[in-house]
Protein backbone atom coordinates (compact mmCIF):
# COMPACT_ATOMS: atom_id res chain seq x y z
CA UNK A 1 0.00 0.00 0.00
CA UNK A 2 3.20 1.95 1.01
CA UNK A 3 4.87 1.75 -2.22
CA UNK A 4 1.58 1.85 -4.24
CA UNK A 5 1.29 5.54 -3.41
CA UNK A 6 4.88 6.19 -3.46
CA UNK A 7 5.35 5.64 -6.84
CA UNK A 8 1.95 7.32 -7.62
CA UNK A 9 3.25 10.66 -6.11
CA UNK A 10 6.52 9.69 -8.63
CA UNK A 11 4.45 9.36 -11.53
CA UNK A 12 2.43 12.91 -10.29
CA UNK A 13 5.74 14.55 -10.31
CA UNK A 14 7.08 12.77 -13.45
CA UNK A 15 4.11 13.69 -15.45
CA UNK A 16 3.85 17.35 -14.14
CA UNK A 17 7.98 17.65 -15.14
CA UNK A 18 6.68 16.54 -19.07
CA UNK A 19 4.10 18.42 -19.42
CA UNK A 20 6.23 21.72 -18.08
CA UNK A 21 8.57 21.28 -20.73
CA UNK A 22 6.40 20.81 -23.09
CA UNK A 23 4.44 23.93 -22.32
CA UNK A 24 8.17 25.40 -21.95
CA UNK A 25 9.56 24.03 -25.09
CA UNK A 26 6.30 25.77 -26.82
CA UNK A 27 6.73 29.12 -25.42
CA UNK A 28 10.55 29.18 -26.06
CA UNK A 29 9.56 28.28 -29.94
CA UNK A 30 7.36 30.89 -30.34
CA UNK A 31 9.71 33.56 -28.37
CA UNK A 32 12.63 32.81 -30.94
CA UNK A 33 10.33 32.82 -34.07
CA UNK A 34 10.40 36.35 -33.11
CA UNK A 35 13.62 37.21 -32.59
CA UNK A 36 14.47 35.46 -35.88
CA UNK A 37 11.75 37.37 -37.80
CA UNK A 38 13.08 40.72 -35.55
CA UNK A 39 16.87 39.61 -37.13
CA UNK A 40 15.40 39.52 -40.57
CA UNK A 41 14.05 42.92 -40.60
CA UNK A 42 15.74 45.03 -37.89
CA UNK A 43 14.08 48.50 -38.51
CA UNK A 44 10.92 47.42 -38.58
CA UNK A 45 11.08 45.55 -35.09
CA UNK A 46 12.54 48.63 -33.74
CA UNK A 47 10.63 50.63 -31.59
CA UNK A 48 10.28 53.67 -29.84
CA UNK A 49 7.74 53.73 -26.95
CA UNK A 50 8.39 57.78 -26.72
CA UNK A 51 5.78 59.56 -29.06
CA UNK A 52 8.33 62.41 -29.49
CA UNK A 53 10.85 59.83 -30.88
CA UNK A 54 11.48 59.97 -35.04
CA UNK A 55 10.55 58.05 -37.17
CA UNK A 56 13.16 55.92 -38.53
CA UNK A 57 11.35 54.41 -41.39
CA UNK A 58 12.85 56.56 -44.24
CA UNK A 59 15.00 59.83 -44.42
CA UNK A 60 12.02 61.84 -45.56
CA UNK A 61 10.25 60.70 -42.34
CA UNK A 62 12.93 61.35 -40.00
CA UNK A 63 13.07 64.35 -41.21
CA UNK A 64 9.89 65.74 -40.90
CA UNK A 65 9.51 64.63 -37.42
CA UNK A 66 13.06 66.41 -36.71
CA UNK A 67 11.42 69.50 -38.38
CA UNK A 68 8.07 69.09 -36.43
CA UNK A 69 10.26 69.07 -33.27
CA UNK A 70 12.33 71.86 -33.51
CA UNK A 71 10.97 75.00 -31.46
CA UNK A 72 9.93 78.43 -33.22
CA UNK A 73 12.47 80.08 -31.07
CA UNK A 74 15.05 78.42 -31.34
CA UNK A 75 17.32 79.39 -34.54
CA UNK A 76 18.48 75.73 -35.11
CA UNK A 77 18.81 75.35 -38.92
CA UNK A 78 19.96 71.52 -39.76
CA UNK A 79 20.72 71.19 -43.82
CA UNK A 80 20.01 68.06 -45.65
CA UNK A 81 23.67 67.22 -44.65
CA UNK A 82 23.51 67.09 -40.88
CA UNK A 83 20.19 65.54 -40.50
CA UNK A 84 21.22 62.63 -43.19
CA UNK A 85 24.13 61.95 -40.80
CA UNK A 86 21.58 62.42 -37.72
CA UNK A 87 19.66 59.83 -39.28
CA UNK A 88 22.10 57.41 -40.42
CA UNK A 89 23.68 57.39 -36.78
CA UNK A 90 20.14 57.19 -35.29
CA UNK A 91 19.17 53.84 -37.81
CA UNK A 92 22.61 52.26 -37.05
CA UNK A 93 21.89 52.29 -33.37
CA UNK A 94 18.55 51.28 -33.71
CA UNK A 95 19.66 48.18 -35.74
CA UNK A 96 22.30 47.14 -33.55
CA UNK A 97 19.84 47.52 -30.45
CA UNK A 98 17.60 45.22 -32.23
CA UNK A 99 20.12 42.94 -32.99
CA UNK A 100 21.43 42.89 -29.61
CA UNK A 101 17.83 42.03 -28.37
CA UNK A 102 17.24 39.47 -31.07
CA UNK A 103 20.85 37.52 -30.25
CA UNK A 104 20.53 37.45 -26.61
CA UNK A 105 16.61 36.15 -26.78
CA UNK A 106 17.79 33.42 -29.37
CA UNK A 107 20.37 32.29 -27.52
CA UNK A 108 18.57 31.89 -24.06
CA UNK A 109 15.61 30.38 -26.09
CA UNK A 110 17.99 28.22 -27.22
CA UNK A 111 19.08 27.14 -23.62
CA UNK A 112 15.96 26.71 -22.45
CA UNK A 113 14.46 24.52 -25.27
CA UNK A 114 17.47 22.43 -24.79
CA UNK A 115 17.06 22.14 -21.00
CA UNK A 116 13.52 21.35 -21.44
CA UNK A 117 14.46 18.57 -24.06
CA UNK A 118 16.74 16.96 -21.73
CA UNK A 119 14.10 17.24 -18.58
CA UNK A 120 11.56 15.77 -20.65
CA UNK A 121 13.57 12.53 -22.15
CA UNK A 122 14.97 12.10 -18.87
CA UNK A 123 11.43 12.03 -16.50
CA UNK A 124 9.57 10.21 -19.55
CA UNK A 125 12.85 7.61 -19.60
CA UNK A 126 12.43 7.52 -15.51
CA UNK A 127 8.37 7.21 -15.86
CA UNK A 128 8.75 4.17 -18.48
CA UNK A 129 11.33 1.94 -15.69
CA UNK A 130 8.61 3.11 -13.17
CA UNK A 131 5.97 1.71 -14.74
CA UNK A 132 8.36 -1.68 -15.82
CA UNK A 133 9.28 -2.40 -12.45
CA UNK A 134 6.39 -1.62 -10.88
CA UNK A 135 4.52 -3.81 -12.91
Amino acid sequence: MEKEKSIRIQMVYGYAVCLVAVITFIICITSMTYSLMDLNDPINAYRTYGKDAPSLASFENYKVDIIKSLNAENALELNDETLKSMYDAAKQDAISKVKHDAYRSVIVNVLVILISIFLFVFHWMWMKRLIKNSA
